[in-house]
């Protein structure tokens, strides 16, 4: 395996963790925006009052994308098993 191969899989690998990540995080982020421009209007400053909407919201996100996530990854990890065997691994 020559290094363009390597820095290739590096490469699908970092994006594979955007794209695997970035609605979990999105939603994290939503959430997070609304509930403290709530507490900045009515000066609650209550710490579980960030964490369980963000809590439900991320649990909800990964429920609604894990079909998705789980088929990218499999792809991903069967393409990785490919080039191992490629290699000549066992």
């Amino acid at each position: 395996m020559s290094d363009s191969d390597v820095i290739a899989l590096m490469r699908d690998g970092l994006w594979i963790t955007l794209l695997v990540g970035g609605p979990l995080m999105g939603a994290a982020l939503v959430v997070g925006l609304i509930v403290s421009l709530f507490q900045a209007l009515t000066q609650v400053n209550e710490a579980s009052l960030i964490f369980v909407p963000k809590l439900l919201a991320v649990a909800g996100a990964a429920a609604l994308t894990a079909p998705f996530i789980g088929r990218t990854l499999g792809d991903f990890t069967r393409l990785l098993f490919d080039r191992i065997v490629a290699i000549g691994g066992v």
